[in-house]
């Protein structure tokens, strides 16, 4: 077998190890893909870090490894940047870079980013509230409003 095909096994095994909660196992067939730069890879090991899956949190771990993934367009890794923002998890909070990753992940039609848009111009949290914006986005998520 070649490393390509080695590498997709590897992957979903990992995948799957994640979504089967065995996490100790997903890291390890995971992390090497993430260091290589894949993006399913680099996500799932952040969502690992972050929410201290294997134990303890990592933070800057899970930070390296999602802004890795959601620079090159994984619009999860996006959204998940995003929630560090606006939450201060493993960042300076920051409602308007927040804003920025959501906005990239919404791009690719990602509901759960169109809908936190909504929310912050409803409430205007880190944007001038705004209720005509916030339709826009709720609307573009699939709520009638």
């Amino acid at each position: 077998m070649n490393d390509i095909s080695n590498n997709d096994m590897d992957l979903n095994s990992g995948i799957t190890a994640f979504e089967g909660k065995h996490f100790g196992t997903a890291m390890q067939l995971l992390s090497p893909l993430a260091e290589e730069g894949n993006l399913e890879a680099q996500y799932r090991v952040a969502i690992m870090q972050q929410n201290g899956l294997l134990g303890a949190q990592n933070l800057p771990e899970a930070v390296r490894m999602m802004r890795a993934a959601a620079e090159k367009g994984h619009a999860m890794a996006q959204h998940g940047m995003g929630f560090m923002y606006l939450e201060g998890e493993g960042v300076e909070k920051d409602p308007s870079e927040a804003m920025k990753w959501f906005e990239l992940a919404a791009a690719q039609g990602l509901v759960g980013s169109l809908t936190t848009l909504g929310m912050m111009y409803q409430e205007g949290n880190g944007v001038e509230q705004d209720e005509e914006k916030a339709k826009e986005y709720y609307k573009k998520a699939g709520f009638d409003m």
